[in-house]
Parts: C-alpha cells; structure tokens; sequence
C-alpha cells in the first residue's frame, strides 16, 4: 500500500474515531486520551515537518541558486515567480469576494449570546515596512526564529557571493549538496510516521471541535468552501494548463501528498519538505527552480488564506448591515495582498491577517469570534489551497526556463513512494556484503 493510500486512510480513521470520542464526551477520553496521547504525536509529528524546514531551505535554495548558474536567470526566475503568487494571490482574494456577495452568508445572522470577549486586533503592516523586515539585521536570528523571507534573502546573498567566486567554491557547493541529500533523507524517515501523525491530528481536532459548531455559521462555512474548491479546481489548474499546457488531472494525482499533509498540519512552512519533494520527484521540476519558488511561496502565497479573507469580509459586513463598497473591497483585495507577503504560513495566521483587513475597513474586530471556532477546519482546507499554488506556480516557472522533465512529469510512477520504511539500497548492502566477506 503507498504512503499516500495509508496516510488517507489515518485520515479518515481520525475523523470517524474524533466525532465518535465527541460524542461520548467522556473526561477520561478528553484528558488522557485525546489531549494527552493525540495530542504528544500530534506535536512531535508537526514539530519533525517543522525541524526540517529551515536546514532543507537553506540547503536546497543553495544548491539551487549554485545550480541555476547564472544570476540574471535567477532574476528571471524571481521575478517571475514573486510577480505570478501576487497576481494568483489577488485572483483569489477577487473571486472569493464575487461569490460571497453572489451567496449573501451573514445576511440576518442574529448576534445575541456571542461571546466577542478575548479578540484583539493586529495593525496592519506598511508596504515599506513588509519590504525592509526582508533584509535580516541578524542572519543567525532569522535561521533560529524561521524568518522564512530573511532566510530566502541572506541564502540567495550567500549562493550569489559563492557563483562570483568561481571555482574556489566547489568544494561548499559540494558539502551543500551533500547535506541538502541528507536532508530529503531525514524527510524520508519523518514520511514513515507520516499515518500515525495525521491521524493523531485529525483525531484531536475533530474530538474537539464536533460538528455542532458549524450549524450557526453553515452559509460561511458552505461560501468559503466552495470558493476554495472553486479556485482549486478551476482557477488553479486552467492557469495550469493555459500557461505550460501539462494536463491538471497528472498534478492533482502528483500533489496529493503534499495536499494532504498541508490539511493535516495546516501549514504551509511545514509542508515546505513535501510539496518540494512532489514536485522535483514526481512531477520533474528542476530543483534549481523548486527550491527557490517553493519555500518563497510557502511564504508570500497565500491563495487560500486569501479566500477566506474574502468571504470573512463579506460575511460580517452582512451581519453587522455595512455596506464596504466597491473602494471598501478593493481594499481588501489590497491588504490582503501584502498582509500574505508579511505573515509567516504557520496554523492560526489567517486569523491575524484578518484582523488587520477588518480594521482597515472599519469592520469591528469582535465579529471574528463568530468564525473563531470553525477556523481551525477551515485553515486545513485553506493550507491545501495555498501549498497548490505554490507547487503550480513552481511548476508554471520551471516550465517556462525549460526545466521540467515531461517524461517525470507523464510517468505515474516517477517518484512514488510507495513504502516510506528505512531501508538500505541495493549498491549499499552489496558495499556491505562485501565488507563482511573481507573480515
């Protein structure tokens, strides 16, 4: 069975087992069980995907931007990138207010017994601020903070600095290839718990969350959905194929993983490993392109995050009877925009962003305890959204560069990981045999 199969299959374990342990409501389940046990894999699982990605970054960024070889391609290729994830960014952000103002959620919602205490708004960032944190005053701050942006400019710096110096530099480029290896191998030992992780997550969250808390909020929770799977499906993949002409169906099926983990974590820099990993071994994308624009969309793309948003604005803007206007949404397209460039992909930073887009159009902040509840979900589905647009973006990039392998790319079986099991190869144990043989 692959690894893919079995991780759906704890997946769906984790949601039948947590609705049935909602259900019981028994202390003894809640204490020990799910906020004790589910709760310690779940953590140790989420913190592995995390310990992996600022080595994996900077490791596989550098070999990358050493393998692209040449710096105005690196332009091009940064270039390019930044400018589609904005663009794909405010696509979402536009269709997803189109159908919420289409759909009406929020219209009637009667506010009586809500508790709005605890929500605390966040000042939304200046553009010249977004854009100057990026430089890091402290390289080794950023690497122990995981200042993605930082770490994607002081690395692009250094790989920069080691190409003007020519030969001298490959013995580094050399060790960095070497450790960014060990690093898709320590990927691949965190992969084999991969099933009993997401289970303990998907397990934890819907023991605690149950299914009654989406009956008040179903028109937003049914809008944002559906905006979601609309840009997945739709938008997403006829940029797809109208700009590289590879066929959606083959990525969908090559993505899965990565999907699937990023629902599980609610992530986006702690799927970094897995989207990568999909993309250059599935789906052929060289990794010269995939570790720049992979990492650099797990930070400023934030497609699904977007969406919601979108929909929150609209839905509180019915609940409270404000009418934002045409200026007020563009607004929020706007912000949205470059509140995604300067927030970090880790679970809960829609809820930030959100706050920033409704103070700037005099939205109250209080009305986010009415999704507060069903937002963790929500930002599972998002993340799939978001880790998607980052790998079709890559994969539009690379396309573009001619440095995708159509043959990987159409090959089903190219990269598939079939059994995550550690286990030595084939010229490692004849290595072995022969060792033994001598002594």
């Amino acid at each position: 069975m692959s690894l893919t199969a079995r991780i759906m299959i704890g997946m769906a374990a984790g949601v039948v087992l947590g609705v049935v342990f909602n259900r019981i409501d028994s202390t003894f389940i809640n204490t020990h069980i799910v906020a004790g046990l589910f709760g310690m894999v779940g953590t140790m699982f989420v913190n592995a995907l995390k310990m992996l990605v600022v080595p994996l970054v900077f490791f596989s960024l550098l070999t990358g931007v050493t393998g692209i070889g040449d710096i105005r391609l690196l332009g091009r290729v940064g270039g390019k990138s930044f400018g589609l994830y904005l663009m794909t960014t405010a696509l979402a952000i536009a269709i997803a207010i189109l159908i919420a103002l289409l759909v009406g959620p929020g219209s009637g919602f009667d506010m009586t017994g809500i508790d709005t205490t605890g929500v605390e708004g966040r000042e939304a960032p200046r553009v010249w601020q977004v854009f100057a944190a990026i430089v890091p005053a402290n390289p080794v701050a950023a690497f122990a903070s995981g200042e993605m942006l930082q770490i994607i400019f002081y690395t692009i710096l250094l790989g920069i600095a080691v190409l003007m110096l020519g030969g001298r530099s490959k013995p580094f480029v050399e060790g960095c290839e070497y450790l960014n290896e060990v690093m898709m191998k320590i990927v691949t030992i965190v992969m084999a718990f991969a099933p009993v992780g997401v289970f303990c997550l998907i397990a934890k969250t819907f023991t605690e969350q149950g299914i009654e808390l989406f009956l008040p909020v179903l028109a937003y929770v049914a809008t944002l959905t559906g905006a979601l799977f609309l840009h997945l499906f739709v938008t997403l993949m006829l940029m797809l194929k109208l700009m590289t002409g590879l066929n959606p169906f083959t990525f969908m099926a090559k993505i899965r993983p990565a999907q699937i983990f990023a629902f599980s974590t609610a992530s986006s820099n702690a799927t970094i490993p897995i989207t990568l990993r999909s993309v250059t071994e599935r789906m052929g994308v060289d990794n010269s392109v995939a570790s720049f624009c992979v990492p650099f969309g797990a930070t400023i793309n934030m497609d699904g995050t977007a969406i919601m948003q979108g929909v929150a604005t609209v839905f509180l803007a019915n609940v409270y009877g404000i009418d934002l206007g045409l200026t007020g949404y563009l607004t929020v397209i706007a912000m949205s925009v470059l509140a995604s460039i300067g927030t970090a992909g880790v679970p809960g930073v829609g809820l930030v962003m959100l706050t920033m887009v409704l103070g700037q159009v005099g939205l109250p902040i209080e009305g986010i305890a009415l999704i507060l509840g069903v937002d963790r979900l929500m930002d599972m589905i998002r993340t799939a959204v978001n880790i998607t647009g980052d790998a079709v973006v890559t994969t539009i990039v690379a396309k573009g560069e001619g440095k995708v392998d159509l043959a990987l790319f159409n090959d089903p079986e190219a990269g598939l990981l079939a059994d995550q099991d550690i286990h030595i190869d084939a010229e490692a144990e004849k290595e072995l045999a022969i060792a033994a043989h001598k002594h």
